[in-house]
């Protein structure tokens, strides 16, 4: 049974939260609108984006320049 994308997420976050400049793992919608794995970056990293797969568990995988992410 293919995973839902909340528990995609859920199985990919930590490993892709571990590589340098990732600030955050999200949910949310593609250029063509449909849902995507979000994947934020502190700035452009071009190794680090090389790393991160264009799809994950079939759900495409979405990379963002989002700036460093401070808690309140």
């Amino acid at each position: 049974m293919p995973l839902n994308i909340s528990e995609a997420k859920a199985k990919h976050a930590d490993r892709l939260l571990a590589l340098p400049g990732v600030v955050s793992v999200g949910i949310g919608k593609d250029a063509d609108g449909q849902p995507a794995i979000i994947v934020g970056l502190d700035k452009a990293r071009p190794t680090t984006e090389s790393e991160i797969p264009a799809t994950l568990d079939n759900y495409p995988v979405v990379v963002n320049v989002v700036g460093t992410i401070k808690a309140r």
